[in-house]
């Protein structure tokens, strides 16, 4: 590739911002970011096979919640020390 063809780092976040913003139009952002949050949470999933899936659904978000609650205390943490 020669140098008249690439193209600056500031043109290619332009162009990244052109597309998300193209895409976003398109689809509802549930549906942008179900395949994300699914594989978010299913690092909260108990491993217990034996769970309804309510119980397996309510646990999970039990998890979540902890997990939140420990990235705020930390962040709480840091914050009073700075």
């Amino acid at each position: 590739m020669t140098d008249e063809n690439r193209f600056s780092s500031a043109d290619m976040a332009l162009r990244g911002r052109i597309g998300g913003f193209t895409r976003a139009s398109k689809y509802p952002p549930d549906e942008l970011t179900s395949q994300a949050r699914r594989g978010f949470l299913k690092r909260f999933e108990p491993q217990d096979s034996g769970l309804s899936q309510e119980e397996r659904d309510r646990r999970t978000q039990a998890a979540l919640k902890a997990h939140m609650a420990k990235l705020a205390r930390l962040s709480a943490i840091k914050r009073k020390r700075q």
